[in-house]
């Protein structure tokens, strides 16, 4: 593990392995770089891969700071863009889940010329007042818990209550063939439970960068205002989070996705289908 340079005062832990075209891999929430331990194996060969923990999460640093200012999109991508810059990693392949995603689009639309290919899964833009239907709702309850002082009385600095807390997302949000093991929810549990890290983990929501805020927030661009940048989104069949019906707006946030259905698979995408996730990165390399 190595440690960045500080942008505004984060540094952040990642992993660089490999020789060739340069990949980032952004992780998603509840999880951390380890979410890409069986993927980097698949792309070493042809691509040098750098794997950073985000901010507030795994050996990165956890400020207590303002999420809006600290700990939003806009936040983490300028510690993505000062890693590219201090690694010298020139029109890199970007790809991420979940808040990795988010953290990739933001990426690609401040700096698209900083970036070569996008692969993504959700979340995506386009679901618009959609995230208010019941059915939505009864999957998205987590993210406004997340705003309340209770994560800091139950679970922060509560590994037990914390691999607990976790290892239902890790259950119900994977498909029909994936079950979190003991050694992932031990490892959770000993990068969440320290005092101040399960905290640090949902300023991510408590800055208004969860789904219900952004796809609220949402308005389609112009077209000239669209994410240009050549994107590969792999939509996982089977998570409750987000339906493949929520693919049907892809278009009006996007002027190049091609969309694919990862079938079986839950919303860990990089960790329950590995191979198809470096085939998607490895299609984008030059």
């Amino acid at each position: 593990m190595a440690r960045s340079a500080p942008v505004d005062g984060f540094t952040l832990a990642y992993d660089r392995s490999g020789a060739g075209h340069p990949v980032v891999l952004l992780h998603g929430w509840p999880g951390d770089r380890t979410d890409f331990e069986a993927l980097v194996p698949l792309l070493e060969d042809r691509a040098e891969v750098v794997v950073p923990d985000l901010r507030g999460f795994g050996g990165s640093d956890k400020h207590p700071a303002p999420p809006a200012e600290a700990y939003s999109a806009a936040a983490q991508a300028r510690s993505v863009l000062g890693l590219l810059d201090e690694l010298g990693l020139t029109d890199p392949v970007l790809a991420g889940y979940d808040i990795g995603s988010r953290i990739a689009q933001a990426v690609a639309r401040t700096a698209p010329d900083r970036v070569r290919a996008l692969v993504l899964s959700p979340p995506l833009p386009g679901a618009g007042d959609r995230v208010l239907t019941a059915e939505a709702q009864r999957e998205f309850w987590y993210q406004p818990f997340h705003a309340l002082g209770l994560v800091e009385e139950l679970l922060d600095g509560r590994p037990e209550a914390v691999r607990a807390y976790l290892r239902h997302f890790w259950s119900h949000w994977s498909g029909p063939s994936f079950e979190p093991d003991g050694r992932r929810l031990d490892h959770l549990a000993e990068v969440y439970g320290p005092p101040g890290a399960m905290t640090a983990s949902v300023a991510w929501y408590r800055a208004g960068s969860g789904m219900v805020a952004m796809s609220l927030a949402e308005r389609a661009p112009a077209p000239a205002d669209r994410i240009a940048v050549p994107t590969t989104i792999l939509w996982p069949e089977h998570d409750p989070l987000f339906p493949p019906a929520w693919a049907d707006r892809l278009a009006e946030f996007f002027s190049a996705a091609e969309p694919e259905q990862l079938a079986g698979a839950g919303h860990f995408t990089p960790v329950e289908a590995p191979e198809a996730f470096a085939a998607a990165i490895r299609r984008a390399l030059p």
